[in-house]
């Protein structure tokens, strides 16, 4: 069955490199279409928001279909979206080619998760799911990376044919090697639905939403803050985002293991960490080696957001796996939309390069402050029967008999985020 995860890897790729690849583009996009570099910036906030609506909405649509029709479904649409991307002859046909690739990006990573978790025997659930996500960390280690040179060399529309030709390898791998896959049980998502009426839950999603938010309004404008404060070349702004998704590997792991150990206190202390570095990085951002070691420290901080928010969310979401997993896919994407959306009016507004990232250090102390008011109220409601979500509390626990997943929450931002939950549940 490697032949298939290859196959859903390939798709992650694809997915996570024209997610994040055009933050590095940004200035190309602006010359070439004429518009601001706040303006082109916008090309996150939508694809961002075309997650968020995508989520839930094609999950649901996909909810009577096999696994692996949808999964071909989405890649196709895909496809379409990038192919468009690449033809763009304006802004606005850019736009709508992110936002087409955008629909597809939540539900590919919540049934292919389920699809990964199918193929293997159940102790082997969580390393099969680590091993189609590893194509979303090639995508921020290497992807971006190589896409943003491919733009700076050869135009930007380059990169976006690229990721066209990579859809087209992992739809032809879909199609070959994964398995047929049985529809989804009916009435399954309905019965989810009732998760949403507690608060927590609420409160779960939007300390995701903020604290996330606090990443993208200073990661969104990299490149120009690099290269206009730091004074990198525009050919270095590649290499910076390679050592951006080394520290964002080295973050997800040690995230997902603090969050196992001690989840709230773990929260707590990453998002004041985030908070600090965020600060710290408007004053090094003036000179190249600090901006550098600062930019690494960003990249592991950052993503080591991600283990903790998901469990979180799952944690208070229990008994709704799919839906919550949707969820939260939008959350994170929620807070990619609003944190480029703020860092783009500071700048457009004329207060410099480093606004997005003071708005960045707002936002996580924000996330900060939800966090701890969902840790009070945990307390408050749960203190005299030693509930697993008071301030001590070691992560998601499983029914009597469940097995623990073996591998660590290997996700990246606007991806699947929902590994954990999905293998806790398939142990069950």
């Amino acid at each position: 069955m490697r032949a298939s995860l290859l196959a859903l890897a390939i798709g992650a790729f694809g997915i996570g490199t024209t997610e994040f690849v055009i933050v590095g583009l940004l200035p190309e996009v602006a010359d070439d279409l004429s518009v601001s570099i706040p303006s082109a910036g916008m090309l996150v906030t939508g694809y961002a928001l075309g997650v968020v609506v995508g989520a839930p909405l094609m999950t649901a649509a996909g909810a009577r279909l096999p696994r692996k029709t949808m999964l071909v479904v989405l890649m196709a649409i895909f496809i379409a979206g990038n192919l468009l991307c690449a033809l763009a002859g304006d802004y606005t046909a850019l736009m709508g080619g992110r936002l087409i690739a955008a629909l597809t990006h939540g539900a590919f990573f919540g049934i292919g998760s389920v699809v990964a978790a199918d193929l293997v025997a159940p102790d082997r659930r969580a390393s099969a799911i680590a091993l189609m996500f590893t194509g979303l960390t090639l995508a921020n280690v290497l992807g971006v990376p190589l896409g943003t040179f491919l733009g700076q060399e050869f135009g930007w529309r380059s990169t976006f044919w690229a990721v066209t030709g990579i859809g087209i390898v992992g739809l032809l791998g879909l199609i070959a090697l994964v398995p047929a896959q049985p529809a989804p049980e009916r009435g399954a998502l309905r019965g989810e639905l009732a998760v949403f009426r507690k608060p927590q839950v609420w409160l779960a999603l939007t300390t995701t939403v903020l604290g996330f938010g606090g990443v993208f309004a200073s990661f969104t404008y990299l490149a120009p803050m690099m290269t206009e404060l730091a004074g990198f070349s525009d050919g270095a702004v590649a290499w910076l985002l390679v050592l951006f998704g080394v520290g964002l590997c080295v973050g997800n792991v040690l995230g997902g293991r603090a969050a196992d150990r001690a989840l709230m206190p773990s929260l707590y202390l990453i998002l004041g960490g985030l908070c600090l570095v965020l600060v710290v990085f408007t004053f090094t951002s003036h000179a190249a080696v600090p901006a550098a070691i600062t930019l690494a420290a960003f990249g592991a901080i950052g993503f080591a957001t991600v283990p903790p928010l998901q469990a979180r969310v799952m944690q208070q979401a229990a008994g709704a796996p799919a839906l919550a997993s949707a969820a939260n896919i939008a959350a994170f994407n929620l807070g990619n939309a609003l944190g480029a959306w703020l860092g783009g009016l500071a700048v457009a507004h004329g207060l410099g390069w480093t606004s997005p990232t003071w708005i960045g250090a707002g936002l996580a102390a924000a996330g900060l402050g939800t966090a701890a008011l969902s840790g009070r109220l945990d307390r408050r409601s749960h203190g005299s029967h030693g509930s697993h979500g008071s301030h001590g509390s070691r992560g998601p626990h499983p029914q009597p008999g469940a097995e623990l997943p073996t591998a660590p929450l290997t996700n990246a931002p606007g991806a699947g985020y929902g590994t954990h939950s999905i293998v806790e549940q398939k142990s069950r």
